[in-house]
């Protein structure tokens, strides 16, 4: 997985209850497993596990947060 800081990419990502969402996210951090990023989406800050990323891309549209 190649996500850069302060990337904006678009993620399919499953919860811990199994719930499966698409999100806009722009990368603030990566450590340990974590993503932590503002969800474009939102507009909140969250922490994303790696492991629970199931697919990624590039936004198509670079917006601003």
């Amino acid at each position: 997985m190649h996500i850069r800081l302060g990337q904006i990419v678009e993620i399919v990502y499953m919860d811990k209850s199994g719930k499966i969402t698409q999100r806009t996210i722009k990368v603030l951090g990566i450590r340990d497993g974590r993503i932590r990023a503002t969800c474009l989406t939102t507009g909140a800050p969250r922490v994303f596990l790696l492991s629970c990323i199931l697919a990624w891309q590039p936004a198509k549209e670079q917006r601003h947060a």
